[in-house]
């Protein structure tokens, strides 16, 4: 069973990035979105100036410094590859977020990285917990797998969604 990593915030989180589950990168590197094709830094790179010139520490105190959180829908499950559609689906166990949401009153946002999260989250997770107030929104993933969209398009998609729920 592959082990997901604790969320990344702090008091001042409006928006929660959620992934489905790191990749085997990510998982070795112990970070999220290791892997040197994923799209999400150099994304945040660009919005919110949290550059692969920074070491991982600093990138996410940018991010939170932006009330960006970061943290996937599924906390273990198996699978083979770091492909979502690898992942074996009676293995999921996903993560506590009765406890998160009750944790982050402040939360205005939920911004899932592509349909795998988003799938997972709707399928398991109990959507009474989540009070009407909080958004959800499913971006396009920064996968290298998510290879038939332009780095340009994704970035305009996340800029403006990111940046229109402050």
């Amino acid at each position: 069973m592959l082990q997901g990593f604790p969320p990344i915030t702090n008091k001042d989180t409006k928006t929660i990035i959620l992934g489905s589950m790191p990749g085997k990168d990510s998982l070795t590197a112990g970070q999220y979105y290791a892997h040197g094709r994923n799209a999400f830094w150099p994304i945040m790179a660009e919005i919110y100036g949290a550059s692969s010139t920074l070491s991982y520490a600093e990138r996410l105190k940018v991010l939170l410094s932006n009330g960006i959180g970061i943290w996937d829908v599924i906390k273990s499950c198996r699978r083979k590859t770091s492909l979502d559609a690898d992942i074996e689906e009676t293995t999921i166990v996903v993560n506590d977020f009765k406890h998160f949401i009750g944790q982050h009153r402040q939360l205005q946002l939920i911004c899932f990285n592509g349909a795998k999260g988003e799938q997972t989250f709707k399928r398991y997770v109990d959507i009474d917990l989540i009070p009407s107030s909080i958004a959800q929104v499913r971006l396009p993933s920064t996968s290298p797998a998510n290879a038939r969209m332009s780095f340009q398009h994704k970035l305009e998609v996340w800029r403006e969604v990111l940046l229109n729920h402050k």
